[in-house]
């Protein structure tokens, strides 16, 4: 009986020691250093209007990520994540903002690995990680203002060109061309200041088909065999 638990003993050892020899054997890694961009296609429109908190999606890599010569996860390679929350678009021109949460990667031999992504490039990117086409009120203001006097020097320039097809005419011409310039400038001004109060801001959209750009924050190893 002693010798059979000690033969029983020897060979759960043994198995063990095997085992664990071939799990570090095939547990190689390749770590995609944080900072490198992933070029995402989604596979499904992602937005503000429609969409709500918690809605997945589906995106696949439109870059391979490599190490040296190694493709440690190549173009086609599955991203999946959700909206983590929504801003909706408020009137006073308040535009809508887009967070999103990406999960993980799926990689070649179907391993999930989680993932830590930020948002690289977008129209505008708020500093908490959202996404937004336009902030509020006074950046309508601003961009009226720059529209007036837009009008206003177009205006001018109008009347000074008067020069080109007849000398002198450019003195008559100029401070009636300049005159209406700065009222036609005013009032898109003054009009448009008015309507933006009541106007909602924009929504963000991710259409079908569409690439964003986004940034590993912190390392993943991947496993390759």
């Amino acid at each position: 009986m002693k010798k059979l638990f000690i033969l029983l003993i020897t060979v759960i050892f043994a198995s063990t020691t095997v085992f664990a020899g071939t799990f570090k054997a095939d547990a190689k890694t390749k770590r995609i250093a944080a900072g490198t961009p992933f070029q995402l296609r989604f596979l499904q429109p992602v937005n503000t209007f429609s969409g709500g908190e918690g809605d997945y999606f589906t995106a696949v890599l439109d870059n391979e990520i490599t190490t040296g010569k190694s493709v440690i996860l190549p173009q086609g390679s599955v991203v999946r994540g959700s909206i983590s929350n929504i801003k909706m678009a408020r009137r006073f021109s308040r535009g809508a903002k887009l967070y999103l949460d990406f999960d993980h990667v799926v990689t070649p031999n179907g391993r999930q690995i989680p993932l830590d992504l930020a948002i690289a490039k977008y129209d505008y990117i708020y500093y908490d990680g959202g996404m937004y086409k336009n902030l509020g009120y006074g950046e309508a203001l601003k961009k009226n203002y720059d529209k007036g006097v837009e009008i206003t020097k177009n205006a001018t320039e109008y009347g000074l060109s008067a020069e080109e097809h007849t000398p002198g005419l450019q003195y008559i011409t100029t401070p009636f061309c300049a005159v209406g310039g700065f009222f036609g400038g005013v009032g898109y001004c003054v009009g448009n200041s008015i309507l933006d109060m009541f106007r909602k801001g924009k929504d963000v959209y991710i259409n079908e088909g569409d690439t964003l750009e986004v940034r590993l924050i912190n390392p993943i190893d991947v496993p390759v065999y």
